[in-house]
């Protein structure tokens, strides 16, 4: 057995004088008096002693004690042992966790943060994109002012700007710097400015190689928004569609080479999956970092020389849903000729966009509830329509489409059954065209141009859709084939079938064989309409009519405020003529 003298310790006749060390916390507690203790041999109980000295003996010669015993006479152990507080510690022999504890809701909750933080259109890109990339990028990147142009030819002009090729004043350093377009731009030349650096900073392949946009006011002309690319090439989808050798005139610009196949349909299809590959990449990269288009069209996509791709270009109608640059919710940019059903990229009920901040914290949900990119991926049905229909590459016949389209109720498989029968060579052309490979030319095509936003494809999920395999269905997956199956399915037209099953409900007269008798469906013909709503339910749908009325009300006078108190707050990023 082991006790402590307040004074000295013994070991059999031995004795040992300690330190009597102080208290290490002399602030923090006082030194206690000890009452030394000893045990009964009899009884194995504690009892108090009277007398303060007293010995300690160790039965049996037990060296771990007589250590035990001497660090603590020497001021080594614990500081409360050292202090001789007299208190018993009882103290885990589980080792102590350094880190933070791994639970399940916690794991949860942390990769749920980082999934929404991420989720298209992304907020924390965004943030790291505004606030860092964008301040690093102007530092260093190469300014223009527009005596560094000398104007050349014009290359086109349109309702807010004319565009021109243009050399530098200055005898450049290489042949490539030289090859510039300069576009002049009065209005929406800001907006313009603003996607074009962010496209060039998220997905440069995308769109044309912007280089800088600046403003420059004047005392004649106002304000005017100069913005430089450079140079890839003058022809644009519209123009290659317009030529009676399209597709082979594209052939060798974007496969290098001219196919070692026959003309004909699967040669044409061949070229044109790589058109549309390139096309809804493009896309892809624009709506992943939250940018919408909004006027996707043949005129709009011009074709690099140097890359061999078909690139995106005139932004200025573009939407950034990650913070809400030019986004109206009742206004909208666009051609009629290339626009969905909808219109509107997301509903009219949507607020215009709050502080940065906030709308992209809130971006991730909105994009969700709305699916933004859907109405640029019904545009792009559209050309891949023209492509494979020379007939609908007119804007006379593709107004003509639109119209058919609207009337069978924007199903693009029943406007198929009602042209198909008399349809014209080009027309029976392309269906066939599209038909190769078990149809999945149409399948693609028909989850483009869907009516609803809701169950178009997204552009990712086009990239990865069979048609772009070359190998057609020999090396799909089996959930590849299944999905294509399950598509065909719900394509059949099951009206014979419905009217089968009305008519023998309506002859079978028993009620065993599965039908009505004729007593039964008299009845059914004349069941009552159900009478008007009560006064109660008519009044609460009064008050709720009021209740929409206000809201709308009040979120247009915000939407107004909103505008003049932003009044383009991000304009500032613009740099401006010294």
């Amino acid at each position: 057995m082991e006790t402590v003298a307040a004074g000295r310790v013994g070991f059999g006749g031995a004795k040992l004088h300690t330190l009597n060390p102080k208290p290490p916390f002399p602030l923090w507690a006082k030194k206690p008096k000890l009452r030394p203790f000893s045990e009964s041999p009899s009884n194995g109980k504690l009892t108090v002693s009277k007398s303060k000295p007293f010995t300690v003996r160790a039965s049996g010669g037990e060296l771990l004690g007589f250590a035990h015993d001497l660090f603590v006479g020497v001021g080594v152990g614990l500081p409360c042992t050292v202090m001789e507080c007299g208190d018993i510690i009882y103290r885990s022999t589980l080792p102590r966790s350094n880190g933070l504890t791994l639970t399940v809701p916690g794991v949860a909750l942390a990769l749920g943060a980082v999934s929404y933080l991420w989720a298209t259109p992304g907020v924390a890109p965004g943030f790291w994109d505004m606030f860092v990339l964008a301040f690093v990028e102007r530092l260093f990147r190469t300014t223009y002012r527009k005596d560094d142009f000398v104007l050349g030819k014009k290359l086109g002009e349109g309702a807010f700007g004319v565009v021109y090729r243009v050399s530098l004043a200055k005898k450049p350093s290489s042949k490539k710097e030289g090859d510039l377009v300069l576009k002049k731009a009065t209005e929406y030349g800001a907006v313009e400015i603003w996607m074009n650096e962010r496209v060039r900073r998220a997905c440069a392949n995308s769109c044309a190689d912007f280089l800088y946009g600046f403003l420059e006011s004047s005392s004649k002309k106002g304000a005017e928004y100069w913005l430089i690319w450079r140079f890839e090439g003058e022809a644009t989808l519209s123009d290659l569609m317009l030529s009676k050798d399209f597709p082979y005139n594209v052939e060798a610009m974007i496969l290098g080479e001219v196919q070692d196949l026959p003309k004909g349909l699967e040669r044409e299809n061949r070229i044109i999956q790589t058109i549309m590959r390139q096309l809804l990449f493009a896309l892809d990269g624009l709506h992943s970092t939250g940018i919408v288009h909004r006027d996707i069209k043949p005129q709009n996509i011009i074709f690099s020389e140097g890359s061999r791709t078909f690139k995106i270009i005139d932004l200025g109608a573009a939407a950034d849903l990650r913070v809400g640059i030019n986004y109206i919710p009742k206004e909208f940019l666009l051609d009629p000729r290339y626009t969905a059903p909808e219109q509107y990229i997301m509903s009219t009920q949507t607020p215009s966009a709050p502080s940065a901040p906030v709308a992209a914290a809130l971006s991730p949900v909105l994009w969700q509830m709305n699916l933004p990119d859907r109405f640029d991926i019904y545009s792009t049905g559209l050309i891949f329509l023209q492509m494979a229909f020379p007939a609908l590459r007119s804007d006379s016949n593709l107004i003509q489409f639109n119209r058919q389209l609207k009337r069978c109720q924007n199903d693009v498989v029943a406007w198929r059954k009602t042209v198909e029968p008399r349809a014209s060579p080009d027309l029976r052309r392309g269906f066939e065209m599209l038909d190769l490979d078990e149809g999945i030319g149409w399948e693609l095509l028909t989850s483009m141009v869907r009516y609803k936003a809701r169950q178009r494809t997204s552009a990712k999920a086009a990239l990865a859709h069979p048609y772009f395999d070359r190998e057609g269905l020999l090396v799909l997956s089996f959930m590849q084939k299944l999905r294509l199956q399950l598509f065909r399915a719900t394509q059949q037209d099951y009206g014979e079938a419905a009217k089968w099953i009305i008519r023998f409900m309506a002859k079978s007269g028993t009620k065993q064989d599965g039908g009505f008798t004729e007593a039964q469906l008299q009845e059914l013909k004349e069941i009552e309409p159900r009478k008007k709503a009560s006064a109660p339910r008519n009044v609460l749908a009064s008050v709720l009519r009021l209740r929409r009325k206000i809201l709308r009300t009040i979120n247009e006078s915000m939407d107004e405020l909103n505008q003049r108190r932003k009044s383009l707050w991000w304009s500032r990023w613009i740099p401006r003529e010294e």
